[in-house]
């Protein structure tokens, strides 16, 4: 399978060529096409824009090859680097990103709902995300406040807060359901 190609803009990286951006959105929908803001399927015209988390999910999967603006490759470990420096946290969260791929979830960025991710069982434009995930250290201290907070943004969006806490060679998850009474 041809490897796609992804320009590093700032903190995204930018798949120009519409067949490729077609193609990964398809794989698992990846990224978001780019001034598209709800995708109905893959017939979209449009570059796919990737969070740093995902194209270097990509990279390693060697489903796409990530250039800087002079078109040199930047590498595993260079793009690595550059996930530190973005992300708090970087490896746990990248952690749990795999783990939930893996568990055959679709995972995007939570932020408009102030998570680390939202995740789908089919995806978006399919279904509406049921879990919002927070990504914590075992050495992380939660607060009675936190969970209302949590829980109270959760029940706001009707979806399930999930705490996922992330150990050296796994996380383990804290799922929160409210119930009125």
């Amino acid at each position: 399978m041809k490897m796609a190609v992804g320009e590093l803009i700032e903190n995204r990286v930018i798949v120009w060529d519409r067949d490729d951006a077609r193609r990964l959105y398809s794989m698992g929908f990846y990224g978001k096409p780019l001034g598209i803001s709800k995708p109905k399927g893959i017939s979209f015209d449009a570059p796919l824009v990737l969070d740093l988390l995902e194209a270097y999910h990509l990279v390693k999967e060697e489903l796409l090859r990530v250039v800087d603006r002079s078109g040199r490759t930047i590498g595993p470990d260079g793009l690595k680097k550059r996930c530190s420096k973005e992300y708090s946290y970087f490896e746990e969260k990248f952690r749990v990103y795999e783990e939930l791929r893996r568990a055959g979830f679709i995972v995007s960025a939570g932020m408009k709902f102030g998570s680390d991710f939202a995740v789908y069982e089919k995806g978006p434009g399919i279904d509406h995300a049921p879990f919002l995930v927070h990504v914590l250290r075992p050495e992380h201290k939660i607060t009675a406040n936190y969970v209302v907070l949590a829980g109270r943004l959760a029940t706001t969006v009707r979806k399930q807060f999930v705490l996922a806490i992330a150990n050296k060679r796994r996380s383990d998850s804290l799922v929160f359901e409210w119930w009125r009474l």
